[in-house]
Parts: C-alpha cells; sequence; structure tokens
C-alpha cells in the first residue's frame, strides 16, 4: 500500500515539474494541475500589455464571475508561446497571444480553441536598431544578427519584411531570446536589430531613443487572439461568453478613455506614463468573433512557417475553431 502511495506521489511530483518547466517562471501560487478541473475557478493567462491587463485593472470580471460562483486567477506571462504552453499543459484555461503562437502551440498538438479577436494593429511591432546604427533600410539587415522571441507575433513579421525586401529568411541571423534578454542585448550592442512588440517597443523607442526600420503597416495585420482551453470552453461555454462580453465592454470603454486606460495600465504594469501613452494610440479596441477571413489569414501564416521548417507539420488553423451550434 505504502508502496502505491509512493508512486502516485512520485508520479504528482513529476507532473508538477514538467508544468513548471514548460511554462518557465510563473508565480509561486500558481494553482498546479489539480486545480485544473476546478469548475468554480477560471485561471486567466495575460501579458503586461493588452485589454486583458485593463480588465484585471477595472476588476469588473470579478465581480460578473462572483455572481456564477466563479473565482478568478491571473497569471502573468512573459511572451504568448509561453503562455499557451500554459494553456496546453493545464496550468491556464484562458488566456491571450498575436497571430504566431497559436499556431506553433497548434503545430505542437495544443488543444486549444480561438474564441475571439481583436482588430490589426500592424504598428504595435517593429524591426527596432539603435539611435546611431548604420542601417536604414530592412535590406542593410543581411548578415547581420536579429534578436525575436521564437514564435511571437513578431516572427511573421520578421518573415513579411525580408520578403519584401528581397532578402531570404536564411540570410540573417537569428537570436531567439525573450524581451528582456533582447533589449539587454541590445543595449549592449551585441545584435544589429531587434523584433519586438508594445510596451517594450514603446519603451526601447523612449527610453534607448531606438530607432523604427520597419513595423507592421502593409505588411501584418498583427491581431491579437483570444485562446481558451478546448476542454475549458466545451464544459463551460457561459463563462467564457462573459468573459469575452466583459472584454467588450472594456474594449468600448478603452476606445474613448485614453487617458484612463494610459493611468491603468502604467498602475498595473509599472511603466512610465510616456511609455504607456505611445503604446495606447497604437492599440487597437474592439471584441470580434474570429471570422473565416481572419482563420484564411492565420492560416497563410500557418502555411508560410511550415515552408520555412519553422513548425514541424502543417496544420490547418480552422480545426482550432469551435463549430457553431445551431
Amino acid at each position: 500500500m505504502s508502496n502505491a502511495n509512493d508512486k502516485r506521489q512520485a508520479k504528482r511530483r513529476t507532473l508538477g515539474y514538467l508544468s513548471a518547466a514548460a511554462v518557465g517562471a510563473l508565480t509561486a501560487g500558481l494553482p498546479g494541475l489539480a486545480t485544473a478541473q476546478a469548475k468554480n475557478v477560471l485561471r486567466i493567462g495575460y501579458q503586461k500589455y493588452g485589454t486583458l491587463v485593463i480588465l484585471k485593472g477595472r476588476g469588473s470580471l470579478e465581480k460578473r464571475l462572483a455572481a456564477e460562483g466563479v473565482e478568478v486567477k491571473w497569471t502573468e506571462f512573459p511572451a504568448g508561446p509561453v503562455l499557451l504552453e500554459g494553456l496546453n499543459v493545464g496550468s491556464i484555461d484562458f488566456g491571450t497571444a498575436g497571430e504566431a503562437p497559436p499556431i506553433f502551440a497548434q503545430a505542437a498538438g495544443a488543444n486549444l480553441v480561438y474564441v475571439g479577436s481583436e482588430p490589426p494593429s500592424p504598428a504595435s511591432e517593429a524591426i527596432l536598431v539603435p539611435q546611431g546604427s548604420p542601417l536604414k533600410t530592412v535590406a542593410d539587415l543581411k548578415g547581420k544578427k536579429v534578436a525575436l522571441n521564437k514564435g511571437s507575433n513578431v516572427h511573421y513579421l520578421l518573415v513579411r519584411a525580408l520578403e519584401k525586401a528581397g532578402l531570404a529568411y536564411k540570410d540573417i541571423e537569428t537570436i531567439f531570446l525573450a524581451p528582456a534578454d533582447a533589449r539587454a542585448a541590445f543595449e549592449r550592442g551585441s545584435i544589429d536589430a531587434w523584433v519586438i512588440w508594445d510596451p517594450f517597443q514603446a519603451a526601447a523607442e523612449i527610453q534607448l531613443k531606438a530607432r523604427v526600420l520597419a513595423d507592421g503597416t502593409g505588411l501584418v495585420a498583427n491581431h491579437q487572439f483570444f485562446l481558451a482551453s478546448r476542454t475549458y470552453t466545451e464544459k463551460n461555454p457561459k463563462i467564457i461568453s462573459i468573459v469575452l462580453d466583459e472584454l467588450d465592454k472594456v474594449d468600448q470603454w478603452s476606445s474613448k478613455n485614453l487617458a484612463e486606460v494610459s493611468k491603468v495600465l502604467s498602475a498595473q504594469t509599472g511603466l512610465d506614463q510616456a511609455t504607456v501613452e505611445l503604446a495606447t494610440k497604437r492599440l487597437s479596441y474592439g471584441v470580434k468573433p474570429v471570422t473565416p477571413q481572419v482563420i484564411a489569414e492565420q492560416q497563410k501564416i500557418a502555411d508560410a512557417f511550415y515552408q520555412l521548417k519553422l513548425i514541424p507539420k502543417k496544420i490547418s488553423v480552422k480545426d482550432a475553431v469551435l463549430a457553431a451550434k445551431h
């Protein structure tokens, strides 16, 4: 009997280690996999910026879900890929990411679904170079060291920008770094360019006087997606609907109160007001259903990544959209 208990405890510890390794540095109080099945807790993963942060700061979702007997737990992630890994291993139920992360996650077998999207925000990501850099165009990146977060939204921006400039992906030296590490490398001068999104982009522009070599305008849509565990969504459609409704409300409020939005985001992120104000102007607002057109755009990205061997297999993005119930 004791031996069986020891085996069960060892298995639980192993699962815990796997989860922690997969999702990176999470908060010490993050619920474990045993909590994943709890029906009275909605675990939301968010990044340092965006609509979910505004929703968290406003506190309206907690009030709405309290009436349903559901508690909300929030966990911050450094980027979309690790957030979706957290979704995949069962550490969170709902989260947000850009265009590329769900493609990489789906290719890796993640059982996620797209539940909503926000309008394009192409200027909210860019290829940056130091203020005194001799590089003037994307074509000048040939043979240069370019840092980015692998599998993040900016990965596709880089692919498209190089394509437009007549360069192949292999013509540059890609260095995969998380935002904090990439900024440090950028400041040291050990990389030539940094492909990054807001608010890190705005912070580099204001604090480091970084220069925009190219942003996403005319190259990428840069949609932001809301994604959820397929299992959670199928079991709790009402809760997901409430979350999207509250997101839409906070988006509508945000679009008319940019000054207040800056204050909320500054308080939530610890970023200075000037950085937040610059990034806020580039943010898009308005939660919408994931339309066939948006899915078609996602499929183009997925196909491009497969051709570049950035993902191991072809995927059908529409497989990650719940079928409409009639």
